[in-house]
């Protein structure tokens, strides 16, 4: 059975996808599930040429997927360009396949777009983050058409909300969430721990 998550067809309450890449998955995922506007947030892997992969198999660098999320989101309360602002705040867009510990392709940085509208945002924050030399080193955030997303193992789902008495999660994740939790307060989910 397919793992692999299709965008819904335009519905009446009018949600989009976002589909991104900047490092462990579980670090993203637990970030956007605080943010208000996004219903949903799945951990899986993206970008990649083997159809469901498994998690040992993407770790193997081979697949080319990324560990990635996909998003849910009302853009009458989040716009994609939000989206972006927090996905850049929380993860190094200038480390080539690595975001602190963790090493290999599957932990590069990337937007798979899912419209021309996507595309020209995701360009557009790019150039004005280089623009306004938030980083010293060059953002080599990849920015791709959308192909397709594989939700990963259960086990992999709300991670951060299960198991955050883990060492990686305390010492890795914890720190990035309290850094979106201060500088987007006024974003957060009522539900959201602060």
């Amino acid at each position: 059975m397919s793992r692999e998550a299709r965008a819904p067809d335009a519905a009446p309450n009018a949600r989009e996808i976002a589909t991104l890449a900047g490092g462990c998955f579980w670090c993203i995922e637990a970030v956007f599930a605080e943010l208000k506007g996004v219903d949903d947030v799945a951990s899986g892997y993206s970008g990649g040429t083997v159809a469901n992969p498994t998690y040992r198999q993407v770790c193997t660098g081979s697949t080319g997927h990324a560990e990635a999320v996909q998003i849910t989101f009302d853009p009458k309360v989040v716009s994609f360009r939000e989206i972006l602002d927090v996905f850049f705040t929380v993860h190094d867009p200038t480390t080539l396949n690595r975001q602190g510990p963790d090493e290999g392709p599957q932990y590069r940085s990337a937007i798979f777009t899912h419209s021309d509208a996507q595309k020209t945002a995701a360009e557009q924050v790019i150039r004005d983050l280089a623009a306004a030399r938030v980083w010293r080193d060059p953002i080599v955030t990849e920015v791709t058409p959308y192909q397709a997303f594989y939700k990963a193992e259960d086990y992999h789902q709300e991670y951060f909300k299960l198991h955050g008495e883990q060492p990686y999660c305390r010492a890795i994740i914890s720190p990035k969430v309290a850094k979106f939790r201060s500088r987007y307060r006024g974003k957060l989910k009522t539900s959201a721990g602060v």
